[in-house]
Formats: structure tokens, C-alpha cells, sequence
């Protein structure tokens, strides 16, 4: 399995992946989920993947020549696209395409196509863009209502990015937020693991030097480890413990008449019979 989380902003773009693949207990290897296409000055992009690995390393390769028909123009690949929307389509003309090639087989096999890609950067002048690829081909864009996509192991990571993502969010605080959402998915799920990918992209740039591989031994990455559990025990310790009493002095007491509710309880009385 896996977890991968991109991040649009007003400032820029965020990726993070981890690296570990497993198909079953003692079949655990290590390959990277992140895959970046930079042309300094005209266009950067990022590519997350989950799912299958077979299928998502096929796409991978075949991504770079991939091309759809535009017309009686030339056809469209990654490298001429002139948005990222074109980028997306032609990726997604690549999950389709292995779809195509492979979907009878896996399906006899007993397996699912299972596959799903985040696409993301900036063409030219063009705003950055940010793109969930389905399995199917399709895909959707992020919005400043919904700023960040996940794939993979997503739950045990989101809860956080909730709470903090917003567009307006500094590039160095985003990244801080997305390698806490990765602490939490690894501290929960055993089949997510390092190393990992982040990338921090700033917007207009067309190229980024902020790309780094972190292992165990990141020191960064163990302080985020250490503190994040810490501070949660401070917060958790600092929450005041239930008051039952409603008509005690408690600022927020646990139990309280309720118009709506009864309490779930039956008791039994000497004179009732029991059947």
C-alpha cells in the first residue's frame, strides 16, 4: 500500500509520498511513488501514484511518449501540452491505455485495475493546476475549497490537513502539515513506510531545487515525529476530564438535561415479570 498527499496554495505546491510496497506479510520492498518532469523555464510537473504497482510503473514509462490527437495540430504529450489540463488528459489517456492492455487479464487473475494518480504544476504561464487521476482515466481538479488531494492509506492522515490546510497557507508550514499527516499514517498503518519524497514547488518558478529523499535518520523528520506525539499529549492532558455533575460549578459539564434524548436505560422493578 501506500500514501501520497499533494497540496495547492496560493504560494505554491506540496508533494509527499512514502515508498514502501507490499503484497502480502513477506513481501515488502521499497519503490518510489513520485515521479517529476521539469523543463527549466517552460514547465514542472508531479506525478503521486497508488494502487497497483505494475500498473502505475507501466504508466510511468509510457507517460513520456503517450499522446492524444488535438485536431490537425500536432498531437499532445507532456512535453508540448500548453496547460496542465492538457497534461492530465494525456495522462489519463495513459491509465486507459494499460486499461486496454492489461484490464482482461488482471480481471481473469481474479484482480482489480486498481490504480489512481495526483498530477500536478505549472505550464508556462498558466496558473498552477492540480489533478486526482482515476483509475478510469477521469479525473478531477483541486479548488481552494478542497486544496489538497490524497491517495493510498488517505484516513489516518486527513484529519490533520482538515484542520490546518488552507490556500493562504505558507509553503513551509504546508510542508510541515503534510510530514505530520505522513507521521500519523505511519505510526496507524504498518503498510506505509520511509523512505519518502517531498517536493515543495514555488509558484511561478517552472523548476524547484526543494526536493529531498528522508529516511530514518532525517533529523527534521524525527523532531516532526517526537514533538507532534508530545504536543498531543500536552493538548490531551490539558483538556479538562468529564464532569458529570450538570449542576456543579463545571465550565462544561458532560451531563445535561436534553429535550431531544432519553436516557437508553431500563430498570427492572420487583413488581415487573419477567417472561
Amino acid at each position: 500500500m501506500t500514501y501520497c498527499v499533494a497540496v495547492k496554495l496560493d504560494a505554491g505546491l506540496v508533494f509527499l509520498s512514502d515508498s514502501r510496497t507490499n503484497a502480502g506479510l513477506d513481501q515488502i520492498s521499497t519503490f518510489r511513488k513520485m515521479m517529476i518532469y521539469e523543463r527549466p523555464g517552460d514547465r514542472f510537473m508531479v506525478m503521486l501514484s497508488a494502487g497497483n504497482l505494475s500498473i502505475s510503473q507501466q504508466v510511468r514509462e509510457i507517460l513520456q511518449i503517450q499522446q492524444i490527437e488535438d485536431g490537425d495540430k500536432p498531437p499532445i504529450t507532456i512535453w508540448n501540452a500548453k496547460s496542465m489540463f492538457d497534461a492530465a488528459r494525456v495522462l489519463g489517456a495513459a491509465v486507459r491505455r494499460i486499461h486496454d492492455q492489461d484490464g482482461d487479464s488482471l480481471a481473469k487473475a481474479g484482480l482489480d485495475f486498481n490504480a489512481s494518480m495526483i498530477l500536478g504544476g505549472q505550464v508556462g504561464d498558466e496558473a498552477m493546476r492540480l489533478f486526482l487521476v482515476y483509475s478510469a482515466g477521469n479525473f478531477i481538479e483541486a479548488t481552494r475549497e478542497t486544496c489538497f488531494f490524497q491517495i493510498g492509506e488517505s484516513k489516518y492522515g486527513k484529519p490533520v490537513l482538515d484542520r490546518m490546510m488552507r490556500p493562504s497557507t505558507p509553503l513551509a508550514e504546508a510542508a510541515k502539515c503534510v510530514l505530520v499527516s505522513m507521521d500519523s499514517t505511519l505510526k496507524s498503518n504498518l503498510s506505509v513506510g520511509l523512505p519518502l519524497d517531498l517536493v515543495v514547488y514555488e509558484e511561478g518558478k517552472l523548476q524547484s531545487s526543494q526536493i529531498v529523499c528522508i529516511d530514518d535518520k532525517n533529523p527534521y523528520f524525527q523532531m516532526i515525529r517526537n514533538s507532534w506525539g508530545e504536543k498531543l499529549r500536552q493538548v490531551f492532558e490539558a483538556i479538562d476530564d468529564p464532569q458529570w455533575d450538570g449542576a456543579g460549578a463545571a465550565l462544561a459539564p458532560l451531563c445535561v438535561p436534553s429535550g431531544r434524548y432519553e436516557t437508553m436505560k431500563k430498570i427492572h422493578t420487583p413488581e415487573e415479570k419477567v417472561v
